[in-house]
């Protein structure tokens, strides 16, 4: 189960918190649906096929900070174990434009894994960290989430959301240290 995190609403829509909701719609995108309304979770949701078989894409329809119970619903209701869920969300410790993968760790100030945590029961899911950059000069990192991305950035855009969705279907087809191998090393 991959899980793109975000905020509800145009407002929000393509700002740098926002990036988890952009991977999750690329990855339906990739398998020629769109994700649909799940009601029982609070989720939109769909199944796509990554490496030949099954998975479950979806976003909360939550805000940000309280996304966990959409994400444990659906977990529960889809019978995913907690280590088989796996988290895109943006990462301001990372520079724009990179891709890291873990498996558990604190929050890193997160409130949306913070609350994910919590409702799972514990930090044993895969985050696929999807770098942002820091805020510059004094701005607050929640203003900058908050704001949409650079002209600049927007150039790149595109290639760093599919880059994020080889690295949450790299996690699925060959497991997450193979992944972390690919999408750690430097690129070229």
């Amino acid at each position: 189960m991959i899980v793109g995190l975000g905020n509800p609403g145009d407002e929000y829509a393509g700002t740098r918190h926002n990036i988890g909701q952009m991977v999750a719609d690329e990855l339906a995108s990739r398998s020629g649906t769109a994700l649909g309304v799940h009601r029982k979770t609070r989720t939109r949701a769909a199944t796509v096929r990554i490496g030949g078989g099954p998975a479950t894409v979806a976003v909360p329809m939550s805000y940000m900070n309280v996304s966990g119970g959409p994400v444990s619903a659906l977990a529960k209701y889809q019978s995913v174990e907690p280590q088989d869920v796996i988290v895109v969300h943006d990462d301001l410790d990372i520079p724009f434009g990179a891709v890291k993968l873990k498996r558990g760790g604190g929050s890193g100030g997160h409130n949306g894994l913070k609350d994910i945590t919590k409702a799972l029961g514990g930090p044993d899911y895969v985050r696929v960290r999807v770098g942002v950059g820091r805020p510059p000069g004094r701005m607050e990192a929640a203003a900058f989430v908050l704001k949409p991305f650079s002209a600049a950035e927007r150039k790149e855009l595109d290639l760093l959301i599919s880059l994020a969705a080889d690295a949450a279907e790299a996690v699925v087809v060959d497991g997450l240290e193979s992944a972390q191998q690919e999408f750690h090393s430097p690129r070229a």
